[in-house]
């Protein structure tokens, strides 16, 4: 599964080093339906790309929505702050059932 959408940089107020980007409610509504793809507390494995920087993270589930992490490394490589509206990649590898 793979998708491509445009979204603001937020910050979640816990305790990890990262910035993150909401995914919209067609891709979340997409990933809630196949629970799957979860590896566990619905957190799902992906690939991730901001501009030219390519990462792993996991897509984690929160409020509704999935938050995709933008590690310290990405944000420095791509110059991506808080409130920064970016375009982000992401490709969820299909697990067998």
């Amino acid at each position: 599964m793979e998708f491509e959408f445009v979204g603001e940089v937020i910050e979640w107020r816990g305790p990890a080093p990262y910035l993150f980007v909401p995914t919209p409610a067609e891709v979340s509504a997409e990933l809630r339906e196949r629970p799957e793809l979860s590896y566990g507390w619905g957190c799902i494995a992906a690939h991730a790309r901001i501009g030219e920087t390519d990462f792993e993270t996991s897509l984690m589930p929160r409020g509704g929505t999935y938050l995709v992490p933008v590690k310290v490394v990405v944000q420095w490589a791509e110059d991506v702050g808080l409130g920064d509206v970016v375009t982000i990649g992401i490709r969820v590898a299909e697990r067998a059932t």
